[in-house]
């Protein structure tokens, strides 16, 4: 796993704080595609538990996993329901028990996990014709001008402060990743792939969003000085206000 897959714990009070949760919108695709009630389910890269507490909140009995303790200990401050369970774990590092779930998903997590062997892993997980679901998406300001003017600001530090596609599949393709190699690589295993965009559009302060910024890896992975100028430099050219696109790109597959 990448050394920034790891660099949140550091920072999971502030990635609580200033992260924006999920839509229930997402609950109702998941359980749309899965043709009727989803009662258990395993979560990879489960972080402080913003997208546990929207699944728990349906009823479902989750396992909340993720190998950072720190990110785990903050989830078991925010969610309490009885249904949810933490394990400290990669989805590496998962071996399939006698356990099958009705859903494995992932959300704004899955491109950290290994490609090596990755749809068998999850496909190990699921029961038969169980239902696999990963969101994700960037989030950015809906002002080219106001983007411009951050990439400007960031430009002698950071290049991007995106993750790219992990297998190269162009921002403007018709299907994204993880559609596009759930096609391909995990095609043995899962089939139904379907890709659906929930719109979102927020407000932030300019504060909330050099929050938010401080807990995108990129950032998290600049020495301490060199953080602490992008963000002067970033929030030196924001507005009080800052209007935020989050679209989340929302895949869906059925295991064979």
């Amino acid at each position: 796993m990448p050394d920034r897959a790891l660099s949140f714990g550091a920072r999971a009070e502030t990635y609580e704080r200033f992260r924006p949760g999920y839509p229930p919108e997402l609950f109702d695709l998941v359980r749309e595609y899965a043709g009727g009630p989803v009662t258990s389910a395993l979560e990879i890269g489960a972080g402080t538990g913003k997208a546990t507490r929207l699944f728990a909140g349906q009823g479902v009995a989750v396992t909340a996993t993720d190998p950072d303790g720190a990110m785990l200990a903050e989830l078991r401050k925010h969610v309490r329901a009885a249904g949810v369970r933490t394990v400290r774990a990669s989805l590496e590092d998962l071996r399939p028990g006698l356990r099958r779930y009705g859903l494995v998903y992932a959300v704004a997590a899955l491109h950290w996990t290994d490609p090596e062997g990755r749809w068998a892993r999850v496909a190990a997980l699921l029961e038969p014709a169980g239902v696999f679901a990963s969101a994700g998406g960037q989030v950015r300001p809906a002002d080219p001008a106001v983007t411009e003017a951050v990439r400007a600001a960031r430009a002698p530090f950071l290049e991007s402060d995106e993750v790219p596609s992990p297998d190269g599949t162009p921002p403007g393709d018709a299907m994204q990743w993880p559609g596009t190699e759930l096609r391909r690589a995990g095609s043995a295993w899962f089939g139904g792939v379907r890709q659906v965009v929930i719109d979102r559009r927020l407000a932030m302060s300019a504060d909330e969003y050099t929050g938010y910024l401080s807990t995108v890896s990129a950032y998290a992975a600049l020495p301490a000085h060199e953080r602490e100028q992008v963000f002067h430099r970033i929030a030196r050219v924001l507005p009080a206000r800052v209007e935020i696109v989050a679209d989340l790109v929302v895949h869906l597959a059925r295991r064979r």
